[in-house]
């Protein structure tokens, strides 16, 4: 048979067992920040250099953190001659750092800057740009900005996760609660042939399937179960 084909979607649940804040927490609060100030354009453009220093201090966090099992885990499953594809909500770099090499960054990347006028144009971040302030120009001479999707934002990398979705042989799901739009249509846009597993602790529900796998466990460990099951043959035969 051919090499099978597993896409991965992860959430804040798989950094967060790396030590990194989940995104929003159920006061609406994000590192003691009202999400819509740190995360909207117009959270920046009302004070820019708060949104700045927000995202030196996520960089700081990010960069020190290491991956956990789970991330070791899909590396591992790509190692062993899988067809890994990961799709994530995250902005930090755990997933290539574990030894991934598809990993598709929804929500943008903390590795790189961008200008305010061109967010397509990206440039790596370096120590002297890790902590941005106000004045601080890219190439094209705006102002420089973390390359990260913000509220009302545009999502440039949805319809390549779309096409991976749709030839998946197997869906994962690891750490999201599917609340998070567009990332939750995702499921969708796989074919109803395709089995889908969900890991994470809570009960997650999908607007688009309601024949998903629940495997009850964080992360770390979910991933490890599953990487048990599929290289013991018990999903895909091998």
């Amino acid at each position: 048979m051919s090499t099978p084909h597993i896409v991965v979607l992860t959430g804040a649940g798989m950094s967060a067992e790396s030590g990194l804040a989940t995104f929003r927490d159920s006061d609406g609060l994000w590192a003691k920040h009202r999400v819509e100030d740190v995360a909207s354009i117009e959270g920046f453009y009302h004070n820019p250099q708060l949104v700045l220093d927000f995202y030196a201090m996520r960089r700081r966090e990010a960069f020190a953190a290491k991956p956990n099992q789970g991330h070791i885990a899909l590396a591992q499953l790509e190692q062993a001659g899988y067809r890994v594809d990961i799709i994530t909500q995250n902005v930090d770099d755990l997933h290539e750092r574990a030894g991934s090499s598809s990993v598709i960054h929804l929500h943008g990347e903390l590795t790189k800057n961008c200008s305010v006028a061109h967010r397509q144009i990206t440039h790596p971040v370096t120590p002297e740009t890790l902590a941005l302030k106000v004045g601080d120009l890219a190439p094209d001479g705006s102002q420089l900005r973390p390359f990260i999707v913000w509220f009302g934002e545009e999502v440039p990398m949805m319809e390549s996760a779309a096409r991976l979705v749709e030839v998946a042989d197997l869906l994962v799901i690891v750490g999201t609660s599917l609340g998070v739009y567009p990332a939750a249509s995702l499921v969708g846009y796989a074919p109803r042939t395709t089995p889908i597993i969900l890991i994470d602790p809570k009960p997650v529900v999908s607007a688009y399937r309601h024949d998903i796998e629940h495997i009850a466990l964080g992360a770390s460990k979910g991933l490890e179960e599953l990487k048990r099951r599929i290289t013991e043959g018990g999903i895909f035969g091998r």
